[in-house]
């Protein structure tokens, strides 16, 4: 079966970084350029900044808008993946071969799972208020990590598809590989900012009175402990 001549799950060069030149532009070609530009990671880091953005919300709305941008980031990918294989599927391309393609699929059955036990714990009230307590770390962790592996899966991304597209005419300063490593520089530098943001203490979304009294009540009814108690 015949390789194509971009990675197996990234936005071909001739949808991004070419876009506007004198490029076939197809239907899959349009959909996966702007799912996976705007899906897995602009949406999904737009969900993961609500408590620092809505900081004078109710926790409530923030948690619902939370879960509900990581359900858009999820369905956009979704869609961008289904459109990947589909482009494959028409050219008779090659599927899954490659390490950004492992990746990818990675981030997408991670990203689902994070989401999946995020609303468990966090939105359904079955969670007992010492398991919420103990197990928000590891959601946070794995959120910033799952976060940094779409952003070098992306990378691997642009770098397969200018290897595949350039060749050896890479190491010549091409217009599009030069611009396709700025593009890459700016997503690191993206990726920087919003890591940066997400651990800046004094930019946590700060406990209103009434939500730490609700949270005590909570804990009380759920695991029957005085508010005094700790």
């Amino acid at each position: 079966m015949q390789s194509p001549p971009h990675n197996s799950t990234s936005a071909p060069l001739d949808w991004t970084v070419r876009e506007g030149l004198s490029q076939e532009l197809t239907c899959e070609g349009i959909s996966q350029a702007i799912t996976r530009a705007f899906g897995r990671r602009s949406r999904s880091e737009f969900a993961l900044l609500v408590y620092r953005v809505f900081r004078n919300e109710t926790k409530r709305t923030t948690k619902v808008l939370h879960g509900l941008l990581h359900v858009f980031a999820l369905v956009i990918a979704l869609v961008g993946v289904v459109a990947v294989f589909d482009y494959h599927r028409k050219k008779g391309y090659a599927d899954l071969y490659s390490l950004h393609s492992w990746c990818g699929l990675l981030v997408l059955v991670l990203y689902f799972l994070q989401w999946l036990v995020g609303l468990s714990f966090f939105l359904f009230p079955g969670a007992s208020f010492s398991l919420r307590s103990r197990y928000r770390p590891q959601h946070v962790f794995f959120g910033a990590a799952i976060f940094l592996l779409s952003v070098g899966t992306a990378l691997l991304g642009l770098k397969e598809a200018l290897l595949f597209k350039l060749g050896a005419k890479y190491s010549t300063f091409e217009a599009e590989g030069v611009l396709a490593n700025v593009l890459g520089l700016l997503l690191v530098g993206f990726g920087v900012t919003v890591l940066y943001i997400l651990t800046r203490s004094d930019w946590k979304r700060p406990p209103q009175a009434e939500e730490q009294a609700l949270s005590m009540d909570f804990k009380t009814l759920t695991e029957g402990d005085s508010p005094g108690s700790q």
